[in-house]
């Protein structure tokens, strides 16, 4: 009996199981047999494996072959143990010294003709490699680049099989012309409209500036104080009066990622095979904007087996822009009060449950009526008001309690959209505002597990960080009222520690306050722009 193993990593959402591959070959009728709760592009490994090693020019054992993968509980999926599964083998049968792979994590796709293919997922998969002790990997020669952004970890891209054997047999090593082609983004996500060239991070040379857009001046302050607390926001407009303008600009306002959360969003964009070619690292904030008859799958998550991400998390630590939000089906919208509240998404799979990162800024956008000439004047609207309520009524009063900001986008007048020199801030300097809102909030939260002011529960809002004496009057008489839920009034208190960074205040005034009210409710406050020049 001849018996070596070899490890690769499976991937249960967006972490990682060390599985070993044990390859036994034993006297007998010629047959593979592979076991360990494989899927069914896994099962079919054992026919690209079997071309592979005699393609690559080494023998095919004639023995019955056993290949099992362990621990045998966790469902395995997807063609990146083929490279691991034909090591094992090779190694059983004394071509490559079975010692050398103990200690190795190998991660590839094997074409028919021995090269090694790209697969899903390879940064997510180093991750759990390195955090099990291991220290080499053997990836794609081209997924090098997002392997080796893990520390720590020695990585070697290999283009065939044939290098591969070469390598750990001490022999010559061929050369191999490069493959052709790229990943293509995973089917099931297809239903996406996004805008750009991809599924993930805005990568385009030419980023929207906010100096484009003509007026607007309340709704480009809401942008600000969203992107200053990473508070959600909802326009209410009619067609053309520039909420998708503004939305789109939203990404150019927020600072980058940092390196832990570039490593986050890298990974889900890996998984879900939308990573942007020659981009092993995303450090902007992503923009995801799907259609509105977008499923609830695709948005939350999930597919045959265990689920993938969806939209949500590929709008991690970025922006998930719902346009029409009226016209998403109410069930799908409101899978996303969890996420919301969390920060993740939990799905719950008859293959498995898994939990994905979902912690993203939401922007809604919507009509006033199905025809979008509600309150426009001279009754230009022909909806009727039963047509109106239900439209309405799809945006649910749970789903809207967790939006911040609410704000009503004016169609622009003629004189500001014709107007040469508006005079208009740009992206920048409104990014330089909002970085600096941050550094205030990160320095007042330094030691917590809080960032922004959107993140700290109401709870730690009121107990340990107080405002100016009296500022909360209002706020309580709405409480009072029941204009305000208890959700309603943290929030408030969030976005009002947002106005008090944005000016500089150590502690949000009853301005602050009052215009946090105005921005959730649309009531005038007599709040005044306080530290905001738009």
């Amino acid at each position: 009996m001849a018996f070596a193993r070899a490890c690769s990593v499976a991937l249960v959402g967006v972490e990682g199981v060390v599985v070993e591959v044990q390859a036994d070959l034993e006297p007998g009728v010629a047959a593979f047999t592979l076991v360990g709760l494989p899927d069914k592009s896994l099962t079919e490994s054992r026919d690209r494996v079997r071309a592979a090693v005699v393609n690559s020019g080494a023998a095919w054992p004639q023995k019955k072959l056993t290949v099992g993968l362990s621990p045998a509980s966790v469902p395995k999926s997807g063609s990146g143990f083929d490279l691991a599964v034909a090591a094992a083998v090779l190694g059983a049968a004394e071509r490559i010294d079975p010692r050398v792979l103990a200690d190795i994590v190998m991660i590839g796709e094997l074409g028919l003709d021995g090269r090694v293919r790209p697969v899903r997922g390879v940064l997510p998969a180093v991750l759990a490699a390195a955090d099990a002790g291991y220290e080499q990997v053997v990836v794609p020669a081209c997924a090098v680049p997002e392997a080796s952004l893990v520390p720590g970890v020695s990585v070697l891209g290999v283009r065939s099989l044939r290098q591969l054997i070469a390598v750990l047999t001490d022999e010559p090593v061929p050369e191999e012309e490069p493959v052709s082609g790229e990943i293509r983004p995973d089917p099931f996500l297809a239903g996406l409209a996004l805008p750009g060239t991809g599924l993930g991070a805005v990568t385009s040379d030419h980023t929207p500036d906010l100096a484009d857009v003509a007026g607007q001046h309340m709704a480009r302050a809401a942008l600000e104080v969203a992107a200053a607390g990473r508070h959600h926001v909802f326009f209410k407009g009619p067609p053309g009066a520039g909420k998708t303008m503004l939305a789109e600009r939203l990404p150019g306002l927020l600072p980058e990622l940092s390196r832990q959360e570039s490593l986050e969003v890298t990974a889900v964009h890996s998984v879900a095979g939308v990573l942007p070619p020659g981009q092993p690292l995303v450090d902007r904030p992503s923009y995801c904007a799907p259609h509105h008859s977008a499923t609830m799958a695709s948005l939350v998550g999930g597919g045959n087996g265990l689920p993938r991400p969806g939209a949500v998390s590929l709008a991690h630590h970025g922006v998930l822009f719902l346009d029409e939000a009226a016209e998403f089906h109410s069930s799908v919208l409101d899978a996303l009060r969890q996420p919301l509240e969390s920060g993740h998404v939990v799905i719950a799979r008859a293959a498995g449950m898994l939990r994905m990162p979902a912690r993203f800024l939401m922007v809604l956008a919507a009509n006033p009526c199905p025809c979008g000439r509600h309150g426009m004047g001279d009754d230009i609207c022909e909806c009727r008001p039963s047509t109106i309520k239900r439209y309405r009524a799809r945006l649910s009063g749970p789903l809207m309690d967790r939006v911040d900001l609410r704000v009503t986008v004016e169609p622009v007048s003629r004189a500001e959209l014709l107007q040469l020199h508006t005079g208009a801030e740009t992206s920048a300097t409104v990014a330089e505002r909002v970085k600096t809102a941050r550094e205030r909030a990160a320095r007042r939260y330094e030691g917590t597990p809080w960032r922004t002011n959107s993140e700290v529960p109401g709870h730690e809002l009121r107990t340990r960080w107080h405002v100016q004496s009296g500022a909360l009057a209002k706020a309580e008489q709405d409480l009072d009222r029941g204009l305000l839920t208890a959700r309603g009034l943290d929030r408030v208190l969030r976005v009002a520690w947002t106005l008090a960074d944005l000016g500089g205040r150590d502690r949000p005034s009853s301005n602050d306050v009052n215009w946090a009210l105005e921005l959730r409710t649309g009531v005038r406050r007599g709040a005044v722009l306080e530290g905001l020049r738009t």
